[in-house]
């Protein structure tokens, strides 16, 4: 089982000289970035759509073994709430497709104020077509419901596991047969992820999770590079239960470490 590991982006300027080498132009960081990890997980696409090229030039800037998991629009989840979610959805897929193979999951955030509606969220996973992977990150606690996991469920969509200050924020539920992970902010020295919780996560994914397909683990805590280091150790942390991380950079590749509280 692929325990596929990365960042939520990679265009961050405090990694600039603690990742990235000191004066490497940014055209070059996705390129620097994909030689060290397997996967990215892309939140521009939830802000603003990026037109047709930006999509085309990350399938051709990364490895063949590359995987992209785009964020999708808050056009349809925070703005349109998931009402009449196929043109929104269509817009999205047409930029998104244009990965090809090396688009991976689809992540659907939810506005932390919006309550549950199950119904809703059922016909909007109904708009991507069954082939491609959706994660859903639910964020008020109505959702946590026996009809939501079974929504969830019906269309092997994910719940996003999500976990904030070294805490899960979300049921441990597996409702596909793989599995999202996202890393907020640790509790060590902020924001970083301290070993043991790391290693505790990993336990997570071999016990719901040990025959899965796929898990894709993102680490959001991109402040002082923390989400560079703390990937790493969680990689490793997977390795020891006889797990299959993805590629992850080396120590050197960190030039800033954040100390372990």
């Amino acid at each position: 089982m692929p325990v596929w590991v990365g960042t939520s982006g990679w265009q961050y300027g405090d990694w600039a000289g603690a990742f990235y080498p000191p004066r490497m132009p940014r055209r070059k960081w996705l390129l620097h970035y994909a030689a060290r990890f397997s996967t990215v997980e892309v939140n521009a696409t939830f802000y603003r759509l990026p037109k047709p090229e930006a999509f085309q030039r990350w399938a051709a800037d990364t490895p063949d073994d590359f995987v992209v998991a785009p964020k999708v629009s808050q056009y349809l989840s925070h703005m349109k709430q998931l009402r009449d979610p196929a043109e929104p959805v269509a817009r999205f897929l047409e930029r998104a497709l244009l990965l090809g193979p090396k688009l991976g999951p689809l992540l659907l955030q939810l506005p932390e104020r919006f309550h549950a509606d199950p119904p809703r969220l059922a016909r909007a996973l109904d708009e991507f077509p069954g082939h491609l992977r959706v994660a859903v990150e639910l964020r008020h606690d109505s959702w946590f419901t026996p009809e939501v996991r079974e929504v969830l469920a019906a269309r092997n969509a994910a719940l996003v596991l999500a976990d904030r200050r070294s805490r899960w924020v979300t049921p441990e539920w597996r409702t596909a047969d793989w599995g999202y992970l996202r890393f907020h902010e640790g509790g060590g020295r902020w924001p970083c992820y301290g070993r043991t919780a790391l290693a505790a996560r990993a336990g997570t994914v071999e016990r719901l999770w040990p025959d899965a397909e796929d898990v894709f683990a993102y680490f959001n805590n991109d402040p002082r590079c923390c989400a560079v280091r703390d990937a790493r150790w969680f990689a490793l942390a997977c390795a020891r239960r006889g797990l299959a991380p993805t590629r992850v950079p080396a120590p050197s590749d960190v030039r800033v470490a954040a100390e372990e509280p």
